[in-house]
């Protein structure tokens, strides 16, 4: 039967760098396993189906399962759009759950995405040692098919704790139902697969740009480090990144982003998604999602610049939170490098003006249609990562001069924290400043164990002062709001269904 399955999920439009066509597409009917994983052209094809669940994972989920679940962000309350409880549970944290499962769709299709990821990757590693072509080629892309599988088991990781354990190509439906994997047993899977890619990839001065290369394995491996308190394990991998020399910090913190058409996989992207503006179905619309609503076609044009603007409706997404917004030092170039403000005339919050993501704000040719790249790890973070391996393992004065670098390029002056307990404390106040609105937050506040404390303090100012969170004057939150405040996200009843581990 599996040499008969055809290989539809690997032929959905793939990455590529700048300077290279995406992906031409052989006809799906003339494709099995048996005649397709033959060459170096159907093993980069492979691959670059490997990477395409990011861009919906970046333009779709990302936000809402990390920075709108954390103190950074809330959501535009529009009541005259009505409910839109998928998001809103996220951002309120009242998200559904039975039998440690729950029916939200956005934490389903999140799993989703990082499993088809997994398979993809799964059929790549099954069969590329088999196949006769340069050895140095394939150890790229076997590399680059590592990076992959571990970082979507590494959202699996950080998001849920737990998950089924695949690691070959599933030929049946029993074969789907794998055994539900704990956190060390999906760690030792993200350790594995990421000191394979190591070996294997290139360096990002030889890296087709776009793609995977040794130093975001490095990056993502120091992570994970990182949560596991392996300090002097993420010291080593960070010192490795810096000394390979292809990275720097730009030197305006604007442009450490891209534009729509350019500055793409600049020096400071360790690695980034990559969309295009355009008809071809690499685009993404992720800074409409962004935006306070209801907004006129009018006011969007003086954002997105687009030569056929439409009126924003709906409820928006990731609206900046007051307290993150009163947090920034005075001077801190950053604060309005990162957030910008519009004024709404059609909406129904009194207050009218908004703040709103400026970072992820650039102009474009058309309408919900933009190709800024995502940034997954920048080169700051890096620099961030290896203060804190340092200062955990009492170096603090070293420690310092890497995060005086990221704190130069924000205008500000140099750290007073001296002591190892205050740098702690100002390297997470660095890091919720450097890394706004990138996905990091949630997560900073699960390894630190201050996610409750934090929460609870962001429920509780919400419902102080609804109005200062953009709920019209009168409106008060639903009455479960903030009552599910939990390390992790419980895992999909739809997935529960189809596999019976998950509920074991």
């Amino acid at each position: 039967m599996k040499n008969k399955i055809i290989l539809s999920c690997l032929l959905a439009l793939g990455l590529s760098g700048c300077t290279a066509e995406f992906l031409e597409i052989t006809p799906e009917t003339s494709l099995s396993s048996v005649t397709f994983f033959k060459t170096e052209a159907d093993f980069t094809q492979a691959v670059n189906a490997c990477y395409v669940p990011l861009r919906t994972i970046y333009n779709d989920r990302s936000y809402l399962l990390s920075e709108m679940h954390s103190d950074n962000t809330y959501y535009y309350r529009n009541t005259a759009f009505g409910a839109t409880e998928q998001q809103e549970d996220l951002a309120d944290f009242s998200i559904p759950v039975s039998n440690n499962l729950t029916t939200n769709t956005h934490v389903l299709n999140q799993y989703r995405q990082d499993y088809l990821i997994i398979a993809r990757a799964n059929q790549i590693l099954a069969l590329i040692d088999k196949a006769d072509f340069d050895a140095a080629a394939k150890a790229n892309l076997k590399g680059q098919a590592q990076f992959m599988r571990a970082f979507a088991y590494f959202e699996i990781y950080r998001y849920f704790n737990k998950g089924p354990l695949q690691l070959t190509p599933v030929a049946n439906r029993e074969q789907a139902a794998a055994p539900l994997g704990t956190a060390d047993d999906i760690s030792k899977i993200i350790i594995g697969d990421l000191t394979g890619a190591i070996a294997g990839l290139k360096t990002k001065a030889t890296q087709e740009p776009g793609r995977a290369t040794a130093g975001a394995a490095r990056a993502l491996l120091a992570n994970l480090y990182l949560i596991q308190k392996n300090w002097a394990g993420a010291e080593k991998l960070c010192r490795e990144i810096v000394a390979e020399g292809s990275y720097s910090l730009m030197p305006d913190y604007n442009n450490a982003f891209t534009t729509s058409t350019g500055n793409k996989n600049n020096a400071e992207s360790v690695f980034e998604v990559q969309y295009q503006e355009g008809a071809n179905g690499f685009q993404g619309s992720f800074m409409y999602n962004f935006l306070p609503r209801p907004m006129t076609s009018a006011e969007l044009f003086t954002l997105a610049g687009t030569s056929n603007p439409q009126p924003q409706t709906g409820e928006g997404n990731n609206a900046p939170m007051p307290e993150l917004i009163n947090s920034y030092p005075e001077g801190d170039l950053r604060k309005n490098a990162s957030i910008g403000y519009i004024t709404c005339s059609s909406t129904l919050w009194q207050a009218k003006t908004y703040p709103y993501i400026k970072k992820f704000v650039r102009t474009h040719s058309l309408n919900g249609n933009h190709g800024m790249n995502w940034p997954i790890f920048r080169y700051s973070e890096v620099l961030l990562f290896l203060a804190e391996a340092l200062n955990e393992q009492g170096k603090t004065a070293e420690a310092a001069t890497f995060m005086n670098q990221v704190r130069k390029r924000a205008g500000l002056a140099e750290t007073t924290a001296s002591t190892q307990a205050a740098f702690r404390t100002a390297l997470m106040d660095e890091r919720r400043w450097e890394l706004a609105f990138e996905n990091k937050r949630w997560h900073d506040l699960v390894r630190t164990d201050t996610f409750k404390e934090r929460i609870t303090a962001k429920g509780n100012a919400i419902k102080a002062d609804p109005f200062a969170h953009y709920y019209e004057r009168g409106y008060t939150l639903r009455s479960n709001s903030f009552t599910v405040i939990e390390k992790y996200y419980p895992l999909p009843a739809d997935e529960a269904a189809l596999n019976p581990n998950l509920t074991k």
